[in-house]
């Protein structure tokens, strides 16, 4: 014999009822079936709702009944024709007028005790098992119903009755001898004390009823049809890539269960557990679906030692402690039995080696009532000073990660705990059981969703690591970058298990979210329609989003924007930087952004701040971290200033040729920013710090070749206009490389802790002297590269090569965070 349960939804529409009827014509072929059956989807919640708006003299109950109605006759209406059509309405509308006198009682009363809830809640699960019945039968199937309060029989403890087993096996047992139908449909949930009085068998009571059912029969499975594919990996609401769990042994699904995996109810597995009966979680909506099925031993399952990742929310962590406690018998005791006293479940303990305090995490809802209660307990005690009041954190949620082969596993707590911290997931406390099938964490409830997506992402996801992309600055480079982003996506995912989401944008007016990722073909649509933003804004919205594996990439020239990379460091936000500012600002500045990234172990990456796309600055790290010292540096780290000087001759004018640079895209709007040396300075100033050398801008001596007038203009077309007032000036310059034979070159250099930036004539031979268009160079001399320097050459300026570094930093995170 088969116990096959419906759910709630499954029954909660005629189209529904349908697809369960075909499955229960399909299970019956081979033996008899007993099928119990919850009430329609979302009554019981209804009633009770309707029932405290009674209470509350709020004579809207009855629109809420009137609805409660509508809805079984709908589902009778499209099951039910002719003769069973009228009789089967007629007996559903009796129970539905005694339904409604119960509620015009509470109304009247104003009370609802715990007896005439059972009452209440009895109604839905006798209704919903008539209605399938009867469409069943007309079906011309070979079926009986039977009122499970007839069989079970419990104690007088109203809403969450415990089973007399004993006297409920035989009432079973007899009646299933003598009544053999093909199927037989019963209510789930409902029950009978032995006053013979309505109860009920509380949360999950209509597994529980499937259960008992099929523990009494020895019946071959129990199955439980449900609006879900089974026991999943984690919460698929918040994990996207959460799957369906083929096999679970009866353990793994008990701490599954407890710790939030809603599918099924711990109570519902404990009489199938005891007769090793098989239980399968199937989806009614999706029949076809192999669901979990969940045994005493998993042979041939997955060798993996991680089955799933549940989580319980609204949790509150109480905190008894003091220095009293310590080797004195009974705190534990008398804490356990004054919450026991107050029935408030206890979910998790933990207590520290030195005694010094237990912690124990409860629901919210207990919270106030565990500290009034334990206070009290313990006043004597916190009168003397021996221990403190208890200490409550609410708003936390518990992670456990569950498996039977867990304890033959090293390392299972080592990857748990890391990925946690990797993303900024703070652990309030730890416990692991003695069979070390879980381990259990609480935590922030505002960190839930990231905590089961990095670790769902660690343990399940074949390695494959999401990086989740915000980028402020959609200019040139900014487009380069998404472009390349969105022509790799594929090739990075396939070679390299990273999958890169853009989940974030903004320009200077607006900013995007989409946490599943932006579209990236119309980015720039979804940019314009988004909402006003500034650089706190952004950074307000990333935080809230609390996505893990996350990486701030900073496209602007933007101050404001750089002030806001602590921020986002200290809350694990991973950043990159095209952006100079921060690095070359104040040293403070620098060194906080430095200790933060070390503190908090998180990337803070800005190689596109020299050289492009070139490896300048990751390879001075490298040799400085091989133990070797940088002795000087020669750059030249400007392709704007080498993109003029290598164009500008005798033979054109200075204003020609930066004013051709700059149509080109190859200077800023204000190309005093790159005529000044100011960009060379941040770059060499940069670079020193990188090296070792602590300094600051104003130690740069900027040897500037502009005229004063030129840098004074007020407007970039009247700086224009004094190019050409100056134009003798800077022919001089040209005149005067020719006369020697010489390159002129815009060249930082840093020796001895002395630095300093301006227009150099460059020699033949010398390696700077055939630097071609935009080109950069940059020679490190070292204790081990002193006779020949290490150089490193290439483009140093345009829109594709600078973010082709900034993709490099990107993937670099990727590999190492």
């Amino acid at each position: 014999m088969k116990v096959l349960k419906f759910g709630g939804t499954s029954v909660g529409s005629s189209s529904n009822i349908s697809k369960v009827i075909k499955i229960i014509k399909q299970e019956s072929v081979s033996e008899n079936i007993l099928v119990v059956v919850s009430a329609v989807g979302g009554i019981t919640d209804k009633l009770l709702l309707a029932a405290d708006k009674a209470i509350d003299k709020d004579l809207s109950y009855k629109e809420d009944f009137e609805a409660l109605r509508l809805k079984h006759i709908e589902v009778i209406d499209g099951l039910l024709s002719g003769e069973v059509h009228e009789a089967t309405t007629d007996i559903v509308l009796g129970h539905l007028s005694r339904l409604e006198k119960l509620l015009d009682g509470v109304y009247l009363i104003n009370e609802l005790s715990p007896k005439t809830t059972d009452k209440l809640l009895s109604f839905g699960e006798l209704i919903s098992s008539l209605i399938i019945y009867e469409a069943i039968k007309s079906k011309g199937v070979n079926v009986q119903l039977k009122n499970s309060q007839n069989l079970i029989v419990t104690d007088s403890n109203f809403t969450n009755a415990a089973v007399n087993f004993e006297e409920t096996n035989a009432n079973i047992t007899t009646y299933f001898e003598n009544n053999q139908k093909m199927v037989t449909v019963l209510p789930g949930f409902i029950s009978k004390s032995e006053n013979d009085e309505i109860t009920t068998l509380g949360r999950g009571g209509s597994d529980y009823t499937a259960a008992i059912l099929a523990a009494a029969l020895n019946a071959s499975i129990l199955q439980i049809w449900t609006d879900v594919s089974g026991m999943f990996t984690t919460n698929p609401k918040m994990v996207k890539h959460a799957k369906p769990i083929n096999k679970l042994s009866y353990l793994e699904a008990i701490e599954l269960s407890h710790f939030g995996a809603k599918v099924l109810y711990p109570p519902t597995v404990q009489p199938v557990l005891r007769k090793d009966i098989p239980l399968l979680i199937k989806n009614t909506l999706a029949p076809e679906d192999p669901g979990t099925l969940i045994t005493k031993i998993v042979e041939n399952g997955s060798q993996f030692p991680i089955k799933g990742i549940s989580n319980i929310n609204n949790v509150s962590l109480l905190t008894l402690q003091g220095n009293g406690m310590v080797g004195i018998p009974g705190f534990s005791k008398r804490l356990f039995e004054t919450l026991a006293h107050s029935k408030i479940n206890v979910i998790i303990i933990t207590q520290a080696s030195s005694e010094h305090s237990i912690c124990i995490g409860i629901s919210d809802k207990d919270a106030k009532t565990a500290k009034t209660v334990i206070d009290k307990e313990f006043e004597n005690e916190i009168s003397l000073f021996k221990i403190d009041p208890l200490v409550i954190e609410p708003n936390l949620s518990i992670v456990a990660v569950v498996g039977d082969k867990m304890k033959s596993h090293q390392g299972i707590s080592g990857k748990m705990f890391s990925t946690l911290g990797k993303n900024n997931v703070n652990i309030r406390a730890i416990a692991q059981g003695a069979s070390e099938r879980n381990i259990t964490a609480v935590i922030s409830e505002s960190d839930v969703k990231k905590a089961l997506n990095a670790l769902h992402e660690q343990f399940f996801e074949e390695q494959t690591k999401q990086m989740n992309l915000f980028i402020s600055g959609v200019g040139n480079v900014g487009k380069s970058l998404l472009d390349q982003i969105k022509q790799q996506k594929k090739y990075i995912k396939s070679t390299f298990n990273i999958n890169l989401k853009v989940v974030a944008l903004s320009n200077s007016k607006t900013m995007v979210f989409d946490e599943n990722g932006l579209n990236l073909t119309k980015w720039e649509s979804l940019l314009e329609d988004g909402q006003p933003t500034e650089p706190m804004a952004f950074f307000e919205a990333s935080k809230i989003l609390n996505l893990r594996n996350s990486v701030f990439i900073d496209i602007t020239a933007n101050e404001a924007v750089s002030q806001t990379y602590a921020h986002y460091l200290k809350h694990s936000i991973a950043v990159v930087a095209c952006n100079k500012i921060a690095c070359s600002s104040g040293i403070e500045n620098y060194k906080e952004l430095k200790q933060l990234s070390h503190k908090y172990n998180v990337p803070f990456l800005f190689e596109t701040n020299v050289g492009a796309g070139l490896p300048v600055i990751d390879t001075l790290k490298n040799l400085i971290v091989s133990g070797d010292r940088i002795t000087s540096i020669n750059a030249v780290l400007s392709g704007s200033l080498n993109f003029i000087f290598n164009n500008f001759n005798k033979n054109t004018s200075f204003h020609d040729v930066v004013k051709g640079a700059q149509v080109e895209g190859d200077t800023e709007p204000d190309p005093r920013i790159d005529l000044s040396g100011v960009d060379v300075a941040r770059k060499l100033l940069i670079l020193a710090r990188e090296s070792g050398e602590m300094l600051e801008m104003e130690t740069i001596k900027n040897k500037a070749f502009l005229p004063k007038e030129c840098m004074e203009a007020n407007s970039v077309q009247a700086f224009y206009e004094t190019l050409k007032t100056n134009e003798a000036e800077f022919q001089k310059l040209v005149q005067s490389a020719e006369a020697n034979k010489c390159q002129l070159k815009y060249v930082a250099e840093l020796k001895d802790g002395v630095s300093s930036v301006g227009l150099k004539e460059i020699p033949v031979g010398h390696p700077f002297y055939n630097l071609e268009g935009k080109d950069n160079i940059v020679m490190f001399y070292t204790n081990r590269y002193s006779d020949q320097p290490m150089i490193i050459k290439g483009a140093g300026a345009g829109s594709e090569v600078t973010a082709s570094g900034l993709f490099a930093d990107i993937i670099r995170i990727s590999n190492t965070h």
